[in-house]
């Protein structure tokens, strides 16, 4: 039975650690499904640039990655004592990169008057960002939540046949009606 991940992560121990991902009931991460005929090859670069830019968010360096047709391997190095170094407002915007952060949190970076009550509760936000910047389950999750919310990655099916510019708005649904129209 797998371990829960804070169970196998020891940052004291080593910094490196490989991650592997993967798609559940047949689905296809990228590349073509001979069975379907649907060809997924366009969320491979996607991917690839989710996990660049999270790389450059989090304090977490990006060794190496395969991404294949119904998984992706990475290996990452976790670099603590650089998210250390960050300021709380460095924080603040490289959390802000990927979500969109309390009201609160912008008026303080906005300079608003805010109560000592509110002041407590922005440090509190500085810690939370700045332990999750270097946790290792917070950085796989913003590469696989988001994949998963993204309708253009998890339901667009394209057929292998189909170009660029028509691989966004026709599903398969649409083909099997143009099809049987015919």
């Amino acid at each position: 039975m797998p371990e829960p991940r804070y169970r196998q992560v020891f940052i004291e121990d080593t910094p490196y650690y490989h991650c592997i991902s993967r798609c559940v009931r047949r689905a296809f991460l990228c590349g073509e499904d001979s069975i379907s005929g649907f060809s997924f090859e366009h969320h491979r670069q996607w991917i690839i640039d989710r996990i660049k830019l999270l790389c450059s968010v989090f304090a977490i360096d990006l060794c190496a990655y395969a991404i294949m047709s119904n998984h992706y391997h990475i290996v990452i190095r976790i670099d603590v004592d650089q998210v250390g170094e960050w300021s709380d407002e460095e924080i603040a915007r490289r959390w802000m990169q990927i979500f969109t952060g309390p009201l609160l949190m912008h008026q303080y970076l906005g300079n608003a008057d805010l109560t000592e009550t509110e002041l407590e509760r922005v440090q509190e936000l500085f810690s939370t960002w700045r332990n999750r910047l270097c946790d290792l389950s917070w950085f796989v999750r913003c590469i696989n939540e988001q994949r998963t919310r993204t309708p253009s990655i998890k339901r667009t099916r394209t057929p292998m046949t189909l170009t660029k510019e028509t691989e966004r708005t026709r599903t398969p649904m649409t083909l099997a009606k143009e099809t049987n129209s015919n």
